[in-house]
């Protein structure tokens, strides 16, 4: 897959703490846990256009995936990467 990363510099800094601190909520996280966020673009075809890439660094790595860029991401979207996707 081709993947460019963007410079997070160009997305407003406030929305990056926001993020951060939804997902400390959400997930319950020690505000010492360091979390970070990369935007990546993809030009295969198939590809979402961007994707937020979101890795806690616990004691276990995980590693979150949003269909959208970082100034998109609502608290919404923190809960629903939490939320198993049922298929009927």
């Amino acid at each position: 897959m081709n993947f460019s990363f963007s410079r997070t510099s160009t997305v407003n800094s406030l929305k990056i703490k926001q993020i951060k601190t939804w997902i400390h909520e959400a997930l319950q996280l020690d505000e010492e846990i360091s979390i970070s966020l990369s935007q990546l673009k993809c030009t295969e075809p198939g590809c979402p256009p961007v994707e937020t890439v979101i890795i806690v660094m616990a004691s276990t790595v995980q590693q979150y995936k949003i269909h959208k860029p970082i100034e998109d991401i609502q608290y919404v979207d923190i809960c629903n990467l939490l939320t198993p996707v049922r298929v009927s």
